[in-house]
């Protein structure tokens, strides 16, 4: 029997990992890079490996293009009812108060007036964590009001869409009405031959997108955003074709001339002041 033996095994003593605290680090959701959040913030929420551009909610986005404490909110009272008293496994009164409580929004746009380098402007913002920015009667009707308070005040108009939802169903035709009618708004607004900016984000979709966040004097987009009226894979299985690659994206629609620019984030709101400028 041999003195000396090799052990088969070798036991290794691993290390106690560090935990790493929750809110750190963001994991990109296009190329999967893990972004120091700090960093992120900085780069205004675009992943600086592959330029994917995250979503933002309305406060961010008034922060990022407005001027800094310029902002007034209008019609901020206003919150949806439920006109139909729609049931289901959650009802329509239960779903709103768990998004108003999520996001701390009434509904899914922000209105008012602000400022962009010093530029007075009417500004909206919808925001796609409540209810996937889904056009409701308040939605429209504080879109609605903001054309209208524009118009009056002969101030430029820019609305920032950002929603993966259509009309709302729980609110029945009272939702889909408010294509027609923000478009009739806008409208009397062309009509006075003013300018109006549409900013479209990753998403715009659906009956937004089919309505005002289509008329815009000027259409801006921003990279990669998805932009259409209903999704690629319903289309694929609705003509049952395979799409062309990066179909609805902004940098398919602007190939085909549906919009009129693709603008990075950290450039939007010195491109809005230009255009402001140079409309004025």
């Amino acid at each position: 029997m041999a003195i000396f033996k090799r052990p088969k095994y070798t036991l290794v003593k691993i290390a106690k990992r560090k935990e790493i605290p929750e809110g750190l680090w963001t994991k990109c959701e296009d190329c999967g890079e893990i972004i120091y959040n700090k960093i992120l913030e900085e780069n205004f929420k675009v992943c600086p490996k592959c330029n994917y551009h995250f979503v933002l909610s309305a406060q961010e986005r008034i922060n990022l293009i407005l001027d800094k404490d310029s902002f007034k909110e209008m019609d901020a009272q206003l919150s949806p009812l439920d006109p139909l008293d729609f049931k289901g496994p959650v009802t329509y009164k239960e779903k709103l108060e768990k998004e108003q409580q999520a996001t701390g929004l009434k509904d899914a746009v922000v209105s008012g007036i602000g400022t962009i380098e010093g530029k007075k402007v009417v500004f909206a913002v919808t925001d796609s964590r409540f209810m996937m920015g889904s056009m409701g009667s308040v939605l429209g009707e504080k879109i609605t009001r903001a054309i209208e308070f524009a118009l009056d005040k002969r101030l430029p108009l820019i609305i920032v869409s950002g929603s993966g939802g259509g009309a709302r169903m729980q609110e029945g035709m009272l939702s889909l009405m408010q294509m027609a009618k923000t478009s009739s708004a806008l409208s009397r607004f062309h009509n006075a031959g003013l300018c109006f900016i549409s900013v479209l984000t990753n998403p715009t979709m659906a009956g937004v997108l089919a309505s005002f966040a289509s008329l815009g004097d000027v259409l801006i987009a921003e990279p990669k955003a998805l932009i259409g009226f209903t999704g690629p894979r319903v289309i694929e299985q609705t003509i049952n074709q395979v799409l062309p690659p990066g179909f609805q994206r902004s940098e398919f629609l602007l190939e085909h001339g549906l919009i009129d620019m693709i603008v990075q984030r950290k450039d939007l709101k010195k491109t809005l002041a230009q255009l402001i400028e140079y409309f004025s």
